[in-house]
């Protein structure tokens, strides 16, 4: 097996299957965890920051974690997925701090046999992560003002 498939199908714990970081997310990298020869798809959701938000041209969103306490409000949601589908493994990275127009924010990426479960547990995930918002949420707007969303 030559190292490019090794690391391909190398399992990351499960700790290292939920992130919150500062830094830039890397999809690819995100994919790279749930990957597995086990498994037909990978399904994947990639979070935008977008330009407006709220009727209003956005400047910036930051999310912050003063509680530290969104990595396992995650955990919570990929294990409820698993609860509901046959799904191999799912892994959510979300970025925090200060976020400008079309940065990445969130990633979920789900491994499963077949395509139904991987698409119902991506989207369960993400709907999941709108709802709970896990970390604290300010949009600043363009005219100077801002709304945060707790």
């Amino acid at each position: 097996m030559g190292e490019a498939s090794s690391k391909i199908t190398a399992k990351t714990g499960a700790d290292d299957m939920i992130e919150i970081t500062e830094c830039p997310l890397s999809p690819e990298r995100v994919i790279a965890k749930v990957r597995s020869s086990d498994c037909g798809c990978v399904v994947t959701y990639i979070g935008l920051i977008r330009n407006c938000s709220e009727g209003k041209p956005v400047l910036s969103v930051e999310y912050r974690d003063p509680n530290e306490d969104a990595k396992n409000q995650l955990q919570k949601i990929a294990d409820e997925a698993k609860q509901q589908w046959q799904i191999s493994h799912m892994a959510i990275s979300h970025r925090i701090g200060k976020l400008s127009i079309g940065e990445i924010n969130l990633v979920i990426a789900v491994a499963s046999a077949h395509r139904i479960e991987g698409f119902n547990a991506c989207q369960y995930a993400v709907d999941q992560f709108k709802q709970r918002l896990p970390t604290k949420k300010l949009e600043t707007y363009q005219d100077g003002s801002a709304n945060k969303r707790v």
